[in-house]
């Protein structure tokens, strides 16, 4: 019998795996794809800890994630050709090095603040004027984060992403994903990806539609990876 194709999607900086689930689970398996989700390991091992979880999957597997895990799955995938069969990559944020790209910035500066006044405080100013699903989510992913918070802010602020080099090496069909009206988020970046990769698709959604249904984000990821993994 033949095993069912299992994704293995990683979470965005400072989020978690409650949210990789929210947006994921449900389009995965409308298609007959199995998710794992592994919830991050905060502080200074943060990406170590991500990248062992895709060590530690048997067979070829759809990798991905958000953000942060979209990066670090497409540099996996890069390093271990043969075990990666697609890709799902939700809201890239920068490629190459961080820079002053928005999300590195943003990240940066929650870090400062974590470390000046503590998570309550740095919390509550970082959830003050955004929209309530994403106060929501910040409210119960930051403080799992406990005393790694900072650490784990900061190490996903300098982690650099895939290369234009590394994207074009990876033959295999992919799905990338962007909210048009995400400025930490550019659509850019997303189309740059899609442009480097040698088969992809862009799916599009917005904040708005995520923020009333998570599972916008996962649809658009998904739908662009079944397009990409029909054309050649």
């Amino acid at each position: 019998m033949t095993q069912p194709l299992m994704a293995v999607l990683l979470p965005g900086t400072g989020s978690d795996a409650m949210f990789v689930r929210s947006v994921f689970a449900g389009p995965l398996a409308a298609v007959g794809v199995t998710l794992r989700a592994p919830d991050p390991r905060p502080g200074k091992d943060l990406v170590r800890g991500h990248l062992e979880a895709l060590d530690a999957t048997t067979g070829p597997v759809l990798v991905g994630g958000i953000s942060l895990g979209a990066h670090l799955a497409a540099l996996w995938a890069a390093r271990n050709p043969e075990r990666c069969a697609g890709l799902l990559l939700a809201l890239p944020a920068w490629t190459g090095e961080p820079g002053d790209a928005p999300a590195a910035v943003a990240a940066r500066y929650s870090a400062a603040d974590v470390r000046a006044r503590g998570t309550e405080t740095a919390l509550a100013a970082a959830v003050a004027g955004v929209d309530p699903w994403l106060a929501a989510e910040l409210s119960r992913a930051w403080p799992a984060h406990g005393a790694g918070l900072a650490d784990s802010l900061l190490v996903a602020a300098d982690q650099p992403a895939p290369t234009v080099a590394d994207l074009a090496s990876l033959d295999v069909p992919a799905g990338v994903a962007c909210c048009t009206d995400d400025p930490i988020h550019p659509s850019e970046i997303a189309r740059t990806w899609v442009d480097a990769l040698p088969r992809a698709h862009l799916g599009t959604t917005t904040l708005a539609a995520l923020g009333a249904d998570r599972e916008s984000l996962g649809r658009a990821t998904v739908l662009a990876w079944l397009q990409a993994r029909s054309t050649r």
